[in-house]
This record gives structure tokens, C-alpha cells and sequence, in this order.
């Protein structure tokens, strides 16, 4: 007697499955996306709010960590090489992905259509964030890499305006999300956690960093806001020369 065939199984397809070859021509260009968003943004978001964190410690502290970041070797060469320039392509060709792609619920788990969604939406909140902090922070008012020393009064500037305060505080969820989300797409595109038991568990990790440098960022905002009015610059000896000197500018120019 014949063997009757199986059924084929009404399951849906759980997880994501690791990046292959010879999937379309876009294949090489989301490999590098997905590279760009671990090294060196993912590197640089967690440098950020570390150096951030030290807001805890005062206008000084904070001043100073400043001054050693703008004073490392070629340091505009690392930034626009390492920061501004993955940036932008994994912030534009993330917006390509987003309007290309399409949420399905007969095909992904709710979860996993959630978070399909939800990196999205948050991917476009931290890049028009990025791009308002960039242009605030760090090319318009008093210029930070010539005086660190003001770094903290000019953003308890920006933030004693509610409205950018709850900007920073949706904003730095959003970038937290996409980030621990990132990482687990990550590791599951590039075969790195083979198996649904292997995703599981690396997902409880990823949510735990996730929460984690969350967690300090929004610290780093708390402290700033009910810390005491810092003065404009609360290192005046202190100028680098990493470009042409320019002459201090008050913050009340700034808003």
C-alpha cells in the first residue's frame, strides 16, 4: 500500500532566518546595513551614553569627558569616517527597507510582526532625532570642541524647554529599542544563534541591555534637568584647538 504524503504543516514560520547568498541583488547592501548598525553605530550609541552618564557627576566631570573626546588623534577623520558617514547610509537605506518592506500576520508570529513594525517606526524617530541633536548640539550656538566646558549648561538649555525634553525622553527609548533589537536580528541573520531556543535566549539578553543603557540615558536627562543652573562654561581656562579658535558664545544665543 502506497505511504500517504504528510500534511504540510500550517505552522507559521518562526524567527528570522540567517542572511544567505544569491537572494536578490540587495543582498550585499543589507548585509553592510545590517553591519553598520552594530559597528560602529551600535559602538558609538554605547560610547554616547556613557560619556553621558557622567552628567552625574557635574558640569565639570562632564566638561571633561568632553575635552578627551575632542582631543583624541584625528578625531574629525574618526568621526566623519566612523560616525556621520555609516550613519547616514544605514539611516537611508533603513528608510529604503521601511517603505519597501510590508508587515504580514499569516506569515510572521505577532511578536515578530511587532518588532518588524516597531523597528521601523522607532528607526525613524532616532534619525530625525539625530538630525535635530546634530544641528543643536553640535554645529549651531557656543561650539563644544573649543569649549567643553559648556557642554553642560548648553544642554540643560535645550532641555528646559518641555517639548525637547520630551523629545530626549521618547527619542532615547526609541534608540534603545532599535538598538537591543538590532543586536538580535543581528546575531540571527548572521547565523550567530542557530535555533529558536538559541534566539529565545538571547533575546532575554538583549532586552536586559536594552533596559540597561536605557536606563542611564534616561538617568543622564533626569540629572541634567534638576541639577542646579551650571554656569555657561565651567572650565573657561580650559579651550582645545582642535580647529581655528573661535570666540565664546553665550548660551542665550543658542536658544
Amino acid at each position: 500500500m502506497a505511504a500517504t504524503a504528510p500534511a504540510p504543516s500550517s505552522r507559521s514560520p518562526r524567527g528570522v532566518q540567517p542572511l544567505r547568498a544569491g537572494q536578490g541583488d540587495s543582498y550585499l547592501w543589507r548585509k553592510l546595513h545590517s553591519l553598520t548598525g552594530i559597528v560602529p553605530i551600535g559602538a558609538f550609541l554605547l560610547e554616547h551614553i556613557l560619556s553621558n552618564f557622567e552628567i552625574l557627576h557635574g558640569p565639570v566631570a562632564y566638561g571633561k569627558q568632553v575635552l578627551f573626546l575632542n582631543s583624541l588623534p584625528l578625531v574629525r577623520v574618526l568621526e566623519w569616517a566612523f560616525i556621520f558617514i555609516p550613519l547616514a547610509y544605514h539611516a537611508l537605506y533603513g528608510v529604503v527597507i521601511a517603505f519597501k518592506g510590508r508587515s504580514n500576520v499569516n506569515v510572521y508570529p505577532w511578536a515578530g510582526n511587532f518588532g518588524y513594525i516597531a523597528q521601523r517606526i522607532t528607526g525613524i524617530i532616532a534619525l530625525l532625532y539625530i538630525i535635530q541633536h546634530l544641528y543643536r548640539e553640535r554645529f549651531t550656538g557656543v561650539s563644544l570642541p573649543e569649549h567643553p566646558g559648556a557642554a553642560f549648561a548648553k544642554v540643560q538649555h535645550e532641555l528646559s524647554n518641555p517639548w525637547m525634553l520630551a523629545i530626549y525622553v521618547i527619542a532615547m527609548i526609541a534608540t534603545c529599542w532599535h538598538f537591543a533589537y538590532g543586536v538580535w536580528l543581528f546575531a540571527a541573520k548572521w547565523g550567530i544563534t542557530p535555533g529558536e531556543k538559541a534566539r529565545k535566549t538571547f533575546g532575554y539578553a538583549c532586552a536586559a541591555g536594552g533596559t540597561l543603557i536605557c536606563a542611564m540615558g534616561l538617568a543622564s536627562i533626569i540629572a541634567i534637568v534638576i541639577a542646579p543652573p551650571a554656569p555657561e562654561d565651567a572650565m573657561p581656562d580650559v579651550h582645545t584647538s582642535i580647529s581655528a579658535p573661535a570666540s565664546p558664545v553665550s548660551l542665550s544665543q543658542t536658544r
